[in-house]
């Protein structure tokens, strides 16, 4: 037991490239992602508990800590993961943090009860900031075959009593 705990760190394998232009390799990735993980479990804190923001953060989270925390072997730790190279999830794990941040400083959820939508019908004006996007007219073929397909199509008589033409 003792001389596995000592040669386990000693034969790990060194990975010597990730195969991706600008992303070196991280040799002490896991303890890098497990550091990345516990703050970024105690930043959300600072969202609301019932947003789902939080809740999908916390349980991703959760998750990937929990396998680096069981994991010694960084290519344990891809293979359980599915999510990529460690090096990527380093990438990842610093990027929600500063999602987090941005997040919090947006307050989405910060909406008050009573705030109105403006809802645009009919033909009201467009105001100028909003794109329009106004598919062309569509061919008149188009209108042809679709008529001609509605005739085909007639409604089929279901209360039982048959349909008399005359």
């Amino acid at each position: 037991m003792f001389l596995r705990m000592i040669s386990r760190p000693l034969m790990a394998k060194l990975k010597e490239t990730t195969g991706i232009v600008g992303l070196d390799v991280v040799p002490n990735a896991r303890e890098v992602l497990i550091g990345l993980y516990n703050k970024t479990l105690k930043e959300i804190q600072a969202v609301p508990e019932d947003e789902g923001y939080r809740k999908a953060v916390e349980s991703f989270t959760r998750h990937r800590l929990k396998v680096c925390q069981e994991e010694e072997d960084w290519e344990m730790i891809e293979k359980r993961l599915g999510c990529g190279q460690v090096e990527e999830l380093i990438e990842e794990a610093r990027d929600e943090l500063t999602l987090i941040g941005k997040m919090i400083e947006w307050d989405p959820w910060g909406v008050p009860d009573d705030y109105e939508c403006e809802v645009i019908e009919n033909d009201a004006p467009i105001p100028k900031h909003v794109p329009q996007h106004r598919p062309g007219p569509l061919p008149e073929e188009f209108y042809k075959t679709l008529e001609a397909v509605s005739k085909k199509d007639e409604p089929k008589v279901t209360s039982g009593d048959p349909l008399i033409k005359e």
